[in-house]
């Protein structure tokens, strides 16, 4: 696995003056550090996350976004999902895989799958401001399982977009 961090950094878990600066400085988080980890403990058993660059990751209300270089998402997702969903197991929480330096709407289409995207559009407000809308496809007469509310979070955090999301009838 790529990533901004040292290779000895990860395994050792001891960090060098270089990257001890990244993580005072912000440029890393904890989260990082420790998704790292894991995804580089886990390259023995899925050699085709040695091809994966890991950029970043955030958290927020139970869900976990892993931002991966353009072009990494189906190596996340290939043997059947298992790479996510023994990630999943390990830090307990939900898992996106997102693209990085991608277009809104891949972002988008990312951020809410399985949901299909119908349409999105941009609403300029009085003040000044914009949001973003988001119209879903329901699947079935059922809510929805994903946790919208931390999903816009993670679109605001990432992307800066403010976004209202609607359902289709």
């Amino acid at each position: 696995m790529k990533t901004d961090l040292c290779n000895f950094c990860l395994r050792s878990g001891i960090l060098c003056p270089k990257c001890q600066a990244k993580l005072d400085s912000g440029e890393i988080t904890k989260t990082d550090l420790k998704i790292a980890q894991i995804l580089q403990s886990m390259e023995e058993r899925f050699p085709t996350l040695q091809n994966v660059y890991f950029h970043k990751a955030i958290e927020t209300d139970g869900i976990l976004a892993i931002i991966v270089g353009k072009g990494d998402v189906p190596r996340m997702l290939s043997y059947g999902g298992k790479i996510v969903k023994l990630l999943s197991e390990r830090v307990g929480r939900t898992i996106r895989v997102l693209e990085h330096g991608v277009s809104d709407r891949k972002f988008l289409e990312d951020l809410f799958a399985p949901y299909e995207i119908l349409t999105i559009n941009t609403i300029w407000l009085p003040d000044g401001t914009t949001e973003t809308r988001v119209i879903l496809r329901r699947k079935g007469r059922r809510q929805p399982r994903i946790n919208i509310d931390a999903l816009k979070k993670i679109a605001k955090q990432l992307r800066g977009m403010t976004l209202r999301v609607e359902f289709s009838r």
